[in-house]
């Protein structure tokens, strides 16, 4: 999910429907409704959002200091017009990148990825219960030993494991093994690869540690709540 902050309705409603389009769900706010928004949201609401986009708004250089309170997710400020004086001052501020509009929303969702992958570049591994994951092409570890995987495959772990406790939908998933200007695959293809690497992890951990839910996409789960919805779903 993608939050937009502009006080112009037609630019957040405009943003909204072409972030649609390509399958992102995205919403706007206001300044103020925003603020009000992120001081009262639930972490797991905040957690699920992927990136920030601030348009024109009062006090716009008090928001990404605001935002990093509440989430490390990339922060993009959207200007009419350039200007050098204010480019500088939001990257004071605290925003991980300035572009000028107009400018289409597949160049802002590479703009994102481009962020978190430099961001995933500064850790050499995450980890998640007895998986381990690395991000410089190696296979992952289980229980200490190599857990060799296809490319494809390998790299859905990988963002399962980046990620969580958040859940991610089918289409994020796509964009990050396919990238976003990949339309030759069909999305389908993730259920494919997820159904195959499901199975691996079973028969390794004893378990199957993803869950997955219609229309809400995939999360990994530790053992115990793993096997007790496992229970659940069998009775």
């Amino acid at each position: 999910m993608l939050i937009i902050v502009d006080e112009r309705e037609l630019v957040t409603s405009a943003y909204t429907s072409r972030f649609g389009q390509e399958g992102v769900f995205s919403t706007g706010f206001g300044f103020e409704q925003f603020v009000d928004w992120v001081d009262s949201a639930r972490d797991k609401d905040i957690q699920a959002v992927e990136a920030f986009l601030i348009g024109d708004c009062p006090e716009r250089e008090e928001l990404p200091k605001i935002i990093r309170r509440h989430s490390q997710a990339p922060v993009i400020a959207m200007n009419d017009a350039m200007s050098l004086e204010q480019t500088l001052g939001l990257f004071s501020a605290g925003v991980d990148d300035v572009v000028r509009k107009p400018i289409h929303v597949r160049e802002i969702l590479a703009r994102v990825h481009a962020i978190r992958r430099r961001a995933d570049a500064r850790q050499d591994y995450a980890t998640f219960g007895r998986i381990q994951v690395f991000f410089d092409g190696r296979d992952p570890v289980i229980d200490g030993e190599p857990f060799p995987l296809p490319r494809r495959e390998r790299r859905v772990l990988e963002l399962l494991v980046l990620n969580k406790r958040r859940r991610l939908t089918k289409t994020q998933v796509f964009n990050a093994v396919y990238g976003l200007f990949d339309e030759e695959v069909e999305e389908t293809v993730i259920e494919s690869h997820i159904s195959k690497l499901r199975k691996k992890l079973r028969t390794k951990l004893g378990f199957d540690p993803i869950d997955s839910q219609r229309f809400l996409g995939y999360l990994l789960l530790p053992q115990a709540e793993a096997v007790a919805e496992g229970s659940m779903t069998a009775n």
